[in-house]
């Protein structure tokens, strides 16, 4: 837990309101929920083993045997953190909304030296965009959210142990 937590502060200030929808040169970006849990249950079951760990060595998301329910499940906790201000999950798409390639996760810090901490994915057959997806998340939470210490555990922040 950190200072922010600990003394009752909100994630985010409570006159900012995190969009729902976004558009960038690159990318659009809307609320992680149920409603994309087909596309999302097929890349995530067809990354799998590459996406094992990207919550840190002692995450076992996504197991080998996630069913299409708990992935459910966990999509409509995404959007219930979103809705409750506790934590932002965004489905990442082609630039056009085209095509479903990953997700962004902006999660309250577990160190107080940062802001928030961020994780992203994208699936394979897009994994060259995955350094423009880093990026392009780095600048909109910059200029566009209250944030200017950005943690991106196992990228530019070494994972949190307890």
């Amino acid at each position: 837990m950190t200072k922010q937590q600990k003394q009752g502060q909100p994630f985010i200030p409570d006159s900012f309101e995190p969009p729902k929808r976004v558009s960038t040169s690159h990318f659009s970006f809307t609320v992680l929920d149920e409603q994309i849990a087909t596309a999302d249950y097929e890349l995530v079951m067809a990354n799998q083993p590459r996406l094992q760990g990207i919550f840190g060595p002692s995450s076992n998301w996504p197991k080998a045997s996630m069913t299409f329910e708990e992935n459910i499940a966990s999509l409509a906790t995404h959007r219930e953190e979103f809705m409750s201000r506790a934590a932002f999950a965004y489905a990442v798409y082609t630039r056009h909304s085209e095509r479903y390639i990953g997700c962004v996760y902006i999660d309250p810090p577990q160190s107080s030296d940062f802001d928030c901490d961020v994780y992203l994915w994208i699936g394979s057959e897009d994994i060259a965009l995955d350094d423009l997806l880093y990026q392009t998340i780095t600048h909109w939470l910059k200029t566009a959210w209250p944030f200017s210490k950005l943690a991106f555990p196992g990228r530019n922040a070494a994972f949190y142990t307890e």
